[in-house]
């Protein structure tokens, strides 16, 4: 998965608008056009991918800006840019849309049940966990489509 899917799959699993996600981006402080938009949800061939336009920082830009559009900003408290390299993407999307819905650990395992992929309680808290802990287990892409996949069920009712 790049980082266009990721972006691609949440907005059609949280039925965003075009609106929706450019305000989402700017709370996020990336600013993006109506244009750049339309590049971004544009689905990339895998030959396409060395060419995709949206880098890591601007998927946790967009992430930062979903938690701050859901849940309001804190006052004090600057976003964080925790996705240093590609093993780690998985776990910080799964991470800050748990923060960003106000999802429990027992909210995200009843949304992997929905998507019908079984993952323990052990194995989410590994993912969960920041890395470079001792129980520390870096996602998978099959996890993330998963999740999405669940987050779908639960907030398009399909």
């Amino acid at each position: 998965m790049n980082n266009n899917d990721y972006l691609i799959r949440l907005r059609y699993a949280l039925d965003l608008k075009d609106s929706e996600l450019i305000q989402i981006f700017a709370l996020g402080g990336e600013a993006v056009s109506n244009d750049k938009l339309a590049l971004l949800m544009t689905k990339k061939e895998a030959v396409d991918l060395p060419d995709e336009p949206l880098s890591k920082k601007q998927l946790e830009s967009f992430l930062n800006g979903l938690i701050i559009y859901k849940r309001g900003a804190k006052p004090d408290v600057k976003p964080t840019f925790i996705m240093t390299d590609s093993d780690s993407i998985n776990n910080v999307f799964i991470k800050k849309i748990k923060i960003a819905l106000a999802l429990t650990s027992d909210d995200i395992l009843d949304i992997f049940r929905l998507a019908q992929f079984n993952v323990s309680a052990a194995e989410l808290t590994a993912i969960l966990r920041k890395a470079g802990q001792r129980n520390y287990q870096p996602a998978g892409n099959q996890f993330t489509r998963n999740f999405i996949k669940g987050l779908t069920v639960k907030y398009r009712n399909l």
